[in-house]
């Protein structure tokens, strides 16, 4: 099978042929037809998760998925051959690079009956951080205010849209050439983040979803109401993200020291600060792919790349320039 592996941290990736994906009896095997690409598969390359989330390699990169059943484990149920399907597989089977991937059927949802293959393809990890960051974690509740950085990237464009779904007021920044795109995802208020001082414009919000980190996260903390939190998903890790993972006591030492700064300010000022670590789970994809059938979300998909070019592709993340997701895609 062919596929694109990471060989060692750090280094580019490489083309390789890899055996077929072993299914287990509650897995899934899915024909890969379209993967999305995330800044996650460039932290996994870097080796910034390896102390806590090490691979054995070579590693099939990628993971995000949408595709057809080929095959099914023995005690799969509620899926069929021939069922097209949507799905972030858990980070420990990551693979979507390639030509099949076996996935775990709790993991798996169908995909939203009124979007492309492409367009499901760049959902499922920005999806899901959206839901679980307004939902899981902020309980965003009509009336809110919440501040969603970088409305235009993949996370925000979709968070954008789910905000205004669950009745929340929407400030977002973004650049002078997306305020208007952002605006038609559902923004209320727009920041031009190039421009404009968030901290100087912004006061009061029940949340912020942080996706840059630094001084970005350290002025969020302070447009916040007392009370209010922060959900970040750059960094820096805190205590409960390694007790969540299992992580020995010395890992849990570290992730309290790297974030002991941000924990303190939270503190000072009256509100809280989370790490967020997404998981993947089929059934919010379930909710979220209702969600996208009734027009309430709308995938973002800014660049196609055909299969062949996905080392290209992946040398694209973090470099900016588009709106919402680029997507890798296979006839």
């Amino acid at each position: 099978m062919h596929a694109f592996v990471m060989t060692k941290y750090q280094e580019p990736l490489q083309e390789a042929d890899v055996p077929e994906p072993v299914v287990g009896e509650r897995d899934v095997l899915v024909q890969v037809q379209a993967a999305g690409l995330n800044t996650v598969d460039e932290k996994i390359r870097s080796g910034a998760f390896k102390s806590f989330l090490p691979y054995e390699l070579p590693q099939v990169m990628g993971g995000d998925v949408a595709g057809t059943v080929i095959g099914v484990g023995a005690k799969v149920r509620d899926f069929a051959l021939g069922d097209q399907v949507y799905a972030q597989p858990r980070m420990d089977r990551i693979g979507t690079f390639a030509e099949r991937i076996a996935v775990h059927e709790a993991d798996l949802a169908l995909k939203p009956e009124t979007v492309t293959l492409e367009e499901a393809g760049s959902l499922p990890m920005v999806a899901l951080t959206a839901w679980q960051a307004l939902v899981e974690r902020g309980n965003v509740q009509p009336g809110q205010r919440v501040l969603i950085h970088g409305g235009a990237g993949g996370v925000g464009s979709i968070a954008i849209q789910l905000a205004k779904h669950l009745g929340a007021t929407v400030a977002t920044t973004a650049s002078a050439g997306n305020i208007d795109f952002v605006r038609e995802l559902g923004a209320d208020s727009v920041v031009d983040y190039r421009n404009q001082d968030f901290e100087q414009l912004l006061d009061g919000y029940d949340l912020v979803l942080d996706s840059v980190g630094g001084e970005t996260l350290e002025k969020s903390l302070r447009v916040l109401r007392p009370g209010g939190k922060v959900v970040g998903i750059v960094g820096p890790p805190d205590a409960a993200f390694a007790r969540e993972r299992g992580l020995n006591p010395v890992l849990r030492l570290v992730m309290a020291a790297l974030s002991r700064k941000v924990r303190r300010q939270a503190k000072k000022l009256g509100v809280t600060y989370e790490f967020l670590f997404i998981h993947p789970s089929g059934d919010q994809l379930r909710q979220i792919g209702a969600l996208v059938d009734k027009g309430v979300l709308r995938p973002v998909v800014g660049r196609v790349y055909d299969f062949d070019q996905t080392l290209q592709a992946v040398q694209s993340i973090g470099k900016g320039g588009i709106r919402g997701k680029a997507v890798i895609t296979r006839a």
